[in-house]
């Protein structure tokens, strides 16, 4: 087993860590664990913003994750600091406003480690993950497709550029 500070940290990011990064969150960590992997990689997710500290995530995300065999009841909102861009490898904006938000918080050295999700979904047209949050269920289907595409691309990243697979032996 690897010693904590050696695991491969990666951060979820929307406005207020409700719907879609609790959802990368929720749906990542599922991929980790299908691959034996959870020693290895540590997930989190936060918002930009404030306005859901403590909350569950929205009930509408964890029904479509529920329905699709994902859990993330045990999941809380939480707001981004400044020591999440220096603790984390990986940080993954939904959406260019949260892009943005990050890249002004951060310094020019942690500017590097802040992407767009989607960018670990080249085959999916949109460049941003939508929210859901005012929108009807079928945009919590669509948030789950996205993330789910991205969330695979991003565990493949990582496998093969951290060696992943021959530390996990």
């Amino acid at each position: 087993m690897m010693k904590e500070s050696q695991k491969i940290k990666v951060l979820f990011i929307c406005m207020g860590n409700i719907c879609r990064s609790p959802t990368a969150h929720a749906v990542f960590r599922n991929l980790v664990r299908e691959r034996g992997l959870e020693d290895l990689i540590e997930i989190d997710s936060a918002g930009t913003h404030a306005y859901h500290v403590g909350e569950m995530p929205d009930r509408r995300s964890m029904q479509v994750a529920k329905n699709r065999g994902i859990e993330m009841t045990d999941l809380r909102a939480r707001k981004v600091d400044f020591g999440d861009l220096y603790e984390f490898d990986y940080i993954l904006a939904m959406d260019e406003a949260n892009y943005q938000n990050l890249m002004e918080m951060a310094l020019p050295e942690h500017h590097d480690k802040i992407q767009m999700f989607l960018d670990y979904a080249p085959e999916v047209e949109e460049r941003e993950v939508p929210d859901p949050y005012y929108g009807g269920p079928q945009g919590f289907e669509h948030v789950f497709d996205l993330v789910q595409q991205a969330s695979e691309g991003l565990l493949e990243h990582i496998v093969q550029n951290h060696n992943l697979l021959q530390k996990a032996l």
